[in-house]
C-alpha cells in the first residue's frame, strides 16, 4: 500500500485545493492530510484562518479522496509526521518547490503545479475589499 501525505491550511476551501488533493490521491492508495492548526497558521502568516481548524478538518475529512486527516501543530515536526504515518510520498504545491527536499531520505517528494489564478490569500483580499467598499 502506497501512502501519500500532504499538508495545508485549507482555509476558504476552493477548487485549487480539490485539484491538488485529487492529484495527490492519484499518486498512491491512501491520502493522509495534515491541516495546519490555527496557532500554526498564525505563526506562519500573521493571521488566523477565516474558518476554525475544526471546521477545516471537517471539510477535508468529508472528501472522498482523503483517507485520514490530522492536525499539524508544528512545521518542525514534518519529519515526525512522515515517519509516524509511514508516508511513501510527500506532496506539496509547487510554490514550495525545493523547500521539502530534505525529506527525500524518508520518502519521495513531489511538487504539484498549483491551479492558476486561484489562491486563498487572493480570495480573502477580494472578500475583505468588497466588504469595506
Amino acid at each position: 500500500m502506497k501512502r501519500v501525505l500532504t499538508f495545508g491550511t485549507y482555509d476558504v476551501f476552493h477548487v485549487g485545493h480539490i485539484n491538488l488533493l485529487q492529484r495527490a490521491a492519484a499518486l498512491g492508495d491512501e491520502l493522509i492530510v495534515g491541516v495546519s492548526s490555527d496557532a500554526l497558521n498564525f505563526s506562519k502568516k500573521g493571521r488566523y484562518p477565516i474558518y476554525s481548524e475544526q471546521d477545516r478538518m471537517k471539510i477535508i475529512n468529508s472528501l472522498r479522496y482523503v483517507n485520514l486527516c490530522f492536525r499539524e501543530e508544528s512545521l518542525e515536526k514534518k519529519a515526525e509526521y512522515l515517519k509516524y504515518y509511514k508516508a511513501d510520498v510527500l506532496v506539496m504545491g509547487d510554490d514550495w518547490k525545493g523547500k521539502f527536499d530534505e525529506f527525500r531520505d524518508i520518502c519521495e517528494v513531489v511538487y504539484l503545479e498549483r491551479t492558476p489564478s486561484v489562491s486563498t490569500t487572493q480570495l480573502i483580499e477580494v472578500i475583505t475589499t468588497s466588504r469595506s467598499e
